[in-house]
């Protein structure tokens, strides 16, 4: 990579990384509002999100530190209608997920034959990306429902 595309691709993992951390703090807090019957399988499907933004931001850093850049110690936008219903919160996490996808797929173009490094890298993000977009998808389905909640389906 030319030190431009450098450049670029570490302003864009920072951008990934504060993503990544908004998520940890994002489903750390909806979990906390979960009520009802449902609670505990919710709150430990919640925790396990917050946990695997965790492990993402901290990859993102080490790719950062691996092209010699300081880590952003921001945080990502926060999206909270302070509505405590489960399909609000999925609906803004879907929203979340769907920004951190976009990154992830502008970072997998700027590598695309210039770094096997973030290239991979961008590769699995987006991978995970979109099955976890897939998932909370068909949370937000009715039971029966096949045809997609958000009105298509997740696409590459």
């Amino acid at each position: 990579m030319s030190p431009d595309e450098t450049t670029r691709a570490i302003s864009l993992l920072n951008r990934i990384l504060e993503q990544e951390l908004a998520g940890v703090v994002r489903y750390t807090h909806y979990s906390f509002m979960v009520f009802g019957h449902s609670r505990i399988p919710i709150v430990s499907w919640l925790r396990g999100q917050a946990a695997e933004s965790l492990t993402h931001a901290q990859q993102t850093g080490e790719m950062i530190t691996h092209f010699g850049a300081y880590p952003s110690l921001g945080i990502g936008p926060l999206l909270d209608s302070n509505e405590t219903d489960i399909a609000t919160m999925l609906r803004e996490s879907l929203a979340a997920e769907k920004a951190a996808l976009g990154l992830y797929r502008e970072l997998l173009t700027l590598a695309e034959g210039r770094s096997v490094l973030l290239e991979e890298f961008a590769r699995q993000m987006v991978f995970a990306e979109e099955t976890h977009a897939g998932e909370v998808d068909k949370m937000l389905r009715r039971p029966g429902d096949v045809a997609a909640a958000t009105g298509h389906a997740v696409q590459s």
